[in-house]
């Protein structure tokens, strides 16, 4: 079911958007859920009323027809998506600790590491008109990824860049960050992140209001930070003024996706022409929502709509 609320209808065109990295099935207490950061945002993108595609690979397996018909019915467009015959698609397990915090264990050697689009694929990416391109820090492992990351940064034509620093286990170095910090013009990650990332640049973990002004000095590309606090809301930061913004106390199901579906509902409301405020409202809503169910990517209940329309 998608979203027809208000911010839907202040809308006046599609919003076109196109998200890089991992795509996958997390297993989650013995079910399989499809997962990964980039196919999460963009699955709750189209849910939200968008025109999301996704950039990944897939193994030529079961799972990998699954993935993408699943990617299909859910309104993402899966025509940039390379099939590897040589990997499987990634698979993660995930382990869910107190509060339903998850744990991940990220298998190696998997479709996504290897995410190298064919000169056509490259040239119509490039000929389209994005009003955002969305990745992150984890498809970045591979040097493969991190070669064609670099030819999109310079290829493709968008409005915005957003980089969610999304980091996991061991999977990430300094160099990574700064590469992307320097090239993102929307910064999302969450409390944790943001303390490892002030330690990382800046020798001390700074407080979020700190962290935002130190990195929009360093880095001037950066327009707009979110900063996500789990059950006490998230922050944004624009031209200079920091806000933070509550939500809803609820029963967690499981946090895997709360982020993304954070993610979707900010980018969409701001990308229609709303403020940082109110895109932060919806994002709240929408992230605290997914937390409370099984999975990254739930249907979205009417209660859940009437909520967004009020937000």
């Amino acid at each position: 079911m998608k979203w027809s609320g208000k911010v839907r209808k202040k809308q006046l065109k599609q919003i076109r958007a196109l998200t890089f990295g991992e795509a996958l099935f997390d297993i989650i207490k013995g079910s399989a859920h499809l997962g990964g950061a980039p196919l999460n945002l963009a699955a709750h993108l189209a849910k939200l009323g968008a025109k999301p595609a996704v950039l990944t690979a897939v193994g030529k397996d079961k799972l990998g027809e699954v993935l993408l018909a699943r990617a299909e019915e859910m309104g993402v467009d899966t025509s940039y998506i390379v099939i590897d015959e040589h990997r499987p698609t990634g698979t993660v397990t995930v382990e869910l600790k107190n509060e339903g915090i998850p744990v991940f264990s990220i298998n190696e050697g998997v479709a996504w590491d290897a995410i190298t689009p064919d000169e056509r694929k490259f040239e119509a990416l490039a000929r389209e008109d994005w009003d955002v391109f969305c990745f992150g820090t984890l498809a970045q492992r591979s040097e493969e990824n991190r070669k064609t990351l670099k030819r999109l940064l310079s290829e493709i034509k968008a409005k915005h860049f957003f980089y969610d620093v999304n980091l996991r286990a061991r999977f990430y170095r300094k160099e990574w960050i700064s590469f992307s910090l320097e090239h993102c013009t929307i910064l999302k990650m969450n409390e944790e992140e943001a303390a490892a990332i002030s330690s990382m640049l800046f020798g001390t973990v700074h407080t979020c209001r700190t962290i935002c002004r130190l990195l929009t000095d360093k880095y001037p590309k950066i327009s707009l930070i979110c900063i996500t606090k789990g059950p006490e809301g998230a922050a944004v930061y624009h031209k200079g003024v920091y806000e933070e913004v509550g939500t809803t106390p609820i029963e967690v199901a499981d946090t895997v996706g709360a982020g993304d579906a954070f993610s979707a509902g900010f980018l969409y409301t701001y990308l229609s022409g709303y403020g940082v405020s109110k895109a932060a409202s919806i994002a709240s809503i929408l992230g605290t929502y997914v937390a409370s169910k099984p999975g990254a990517v739930p249907e979205y209940s009417g209660e859940l709509m009437k909520k967004l329309e009020m937000g």
